[in-house]
């Protein structure tokens, strides 16, 4: 029998041992670090009251984890259910919850339906089998893609006509949005979001490090963007590059190859073991390609399972 609660910010510590204990049992080892449970429960958007369940055992044990979080205002909201291995049962208490939860979300924000997202990493087996019971369908597959640093490396030469620019300066972070939102339109599962609301989740997070971000003006206009954190440097020693993107006017010029460069000349400067990142297999950009020919190469695959919700 479990005790079900909301989760406070004081509960990061026993989310982490949590799910570092499921991921263990699924890829061998935790797949993130008590700084991501502390930013996931302070998230811009996600109310800690509303959106997200604990489930204590008779002793006290955190066993289950569960949580829905919306994307801005438009009808997709992100689900997620976590049970301690060997737990029977608890996940089909939670995910009731969770779903409903979601629907509340899209009614809230005047959507008849909404699409659910959820993240499975290829070698979860059971979590497969329960999503697709639950009526999800796989929507993409992302590739955790990484290059590893023995000592410096040689930082590009910028192409003709283009001048870098750090995130530092708000005029640059602006038009480094502008960029972002244009250059990933078409992506799996992309929302639109305003400046405000992009700057403030990046803001929030403990792994933002301002000075990663590099904006690329080609003849003095935003062209290009790549954003660093530092979310892999605690528990792989690596540098990350959370988004990279290229207006659609200013593709097949190499912008997107030199600011990777850029970005491996960075990383190993800093003492970073490697770089890495995470791209959409199923990118509309020939992006997969771009990442292996720069030496980079696949250490996971998680696929992204959805479900339209009424």
């Amino acid at each position: 029998m479990h005790t079900i609660r909301r989760p406070r910010v004081d509960d990061a510590a026993a989310i982490h041992e949590l799910v570092a204990a499921s991921d263990t049992a699924v890829i061998g080892a935790p797949d993130s670090t008590l700084e991501d449970i502390a930013d996931e429960l302070v998230e811009p958007g996600f109310d800690r009251d509303r959106d997200g369940w604990l489930a204590h055992d008779a002793d006290g044990r955190l066993d289950g984890w569960a949580w829905a979080c919306r994307n801005g205002d438009s009808d997709l909201v992100d689900v997620e259910v976590v049970v301690r291995p060997g737990v029977s049962g608890l996940a089909g208490e939670l995910w009731p919850a969770v779903l409903a939860r979601a629907a509340e979300l899209g009614k809230e924000r005047g959507h008849d339906a909404v699409t659910l997202h959820t993240g499975v990493y290829r070698t979860d087996e059971a979590k497969r089998a329960r999503v697709e019971a639950l009526g999800f369908a796989p929507g993409t597959s992302f590739h955790r893609m990484r290059i590893d640093h023995d000592g410096p490396v040689e930082a590009p030469e910028p192409p003709a006509g283009v001048t870098l620019h750090s995130g530092e300066s708000e005029e640059v972070r602006r038009e480094a949005h502008r960029v972002h939102q244009e250059g990933f339109a078409e992506h799996f599962g992309f929302v639109q979001v305003t400046y405000e609301q992009w700057y403030e989740r990046r803001q929030a997070a403990s792994t933002t490090d301002w000075s990663q971000l590099t904006l690329a003006r080609l003849d003095g206009e935003p062209a290009a963007v790549i954003i660093g954190t530092d979310q892999f440097l605690s528990d792989e020693g690596c540098g990350y590059v959370a988004t990279l993107a290229v207006l659609p006017a200013c593709r097949g010029r190499g912008l997107g190859r030199f600011l990777l460069r850029h970005a491996f000349a960075a990383d190993a400067a800093r003492g970073r073991k490697g770089t890495i990142l995470h791209v959409d297999s199923n990118n509309t950009t020939p992006a997969l390609g771009l990442y292996e020919s720069a030496g980079m190469r696949q250490v996971m695959a998680i696929d992204v399972w959805q479900r339209r919700l009424p």
